[in-house]
């Protein structure tokens, strides 16, 4: 199995690509690009069984309605809140309340933060995609998923505050990942995953990526769906990072380690 995990920025510069090969308790790290363009994304796309985003797909239903009617206010008619609840209902997703929920953090907010730059792109390739004829559906039910890495690596117990800014942090996260997933052959990536958080996470997507290729993620309720498909939806893995391969089968211990 091929899966894809990317990490999304607003522009090439900051976007990374990761493609692991899945075989009986083995995951290969196949390739790992950064400066990625949305051809190289949609490329991948389309030949591999799943690929993870790292960045929200959509807005909050009650942001885009809100922006629907602020035109009219003029006329006294629809009549805002315009208190803190009411701007956080259009500030998150229901994706993000269940990511504060399970993980005790709120991502990014997609309608207030610089995140919504990221998002345009990002709508940019889902469209790119369907033109290709791959299936896009946000609630993560089609090829296309969304992944958040640093929450991903908490529910794996993987001490990632401050990866981001840190190579130092970086470098002692990437031997905790290997430690925890000794099926995991980086080849000789190793170095760009520690000089770049963005490579980084393209890796940690991947893996999430995996979980959700194999049905092992928080999935949205049924009364939910129809928002997830319009808002999207991040899917948290609720397996252990040994469930992404075939524990039953001889672990291949590659040798990426770092002396």
């Amino acid at each position: 199995m091929l899966i894809a995990g990317v990490d999304l920025a607003a522009e090439p510069k900051g976007t990374a690509l990761a493609v692991l090969e899945l075989t009986r308790g083995r995951a290969l790290l196949a390739d790992l690009q950064l400066g990625v363009a949305d051809e190289a994304i949609v490329a991948a796309a389309t030949g591999v069984t799943k690929i993870g985003i790292d960045c929200a797909l959509g807005w909050p239903v009650e942001f885009v309605n809100f922006v629907n009617l602020q035109a009219e206010i003029s006329t006294g008619s629809p009549q805002f809140d315009g208190g803190i609840d009411w701007r956080r209902k259009l500030a998150y997703r229901e994706t993000d309340r269940r990511v504060r929920q399970v993980t005790g953090r709120w991502p990014l907010s997609v309608s207030t933060d610089r995140l919504g730059m990221t998002a345009m792109r990002a709508t940019g390739l889902l469209s790119k995609m369907a033109h290709r004829g791959i299936p896009i559906d946000r609630s993560g039910e089609g090829k296309v998923v969304e992944i958040y890495p640093a929450a991903s690596m908490r529910i794996w117990g993987l001490k990632a505050d401050g990866y981001r800014n840190s190579v130092e942090v970086r470098s002692k996260l990437l031997d905790e990942l290997l430690t925890a997933a000794p099926w995991l052959d980086l080849q000789s990536n190793t170095e760009m995953m520690i000089e770049s958080c963005d490579a980084f996470d393209a890796v940690i997507a991947g893996l999430a990526t995996r979980a959700a290729a194999l049905g092992h993620y928080e999935m949205p309720e049924p009364d939910l769906l129809d928002q997830a498909r319009i808002e999207g939806w991040v899917a948290l893995p609720n397996c252990s990072l040994d469930a992404l391969v075939d524990s039953d089968q001889n672990l291949i211990a590659p040798q990426n380690r770092r002396s």
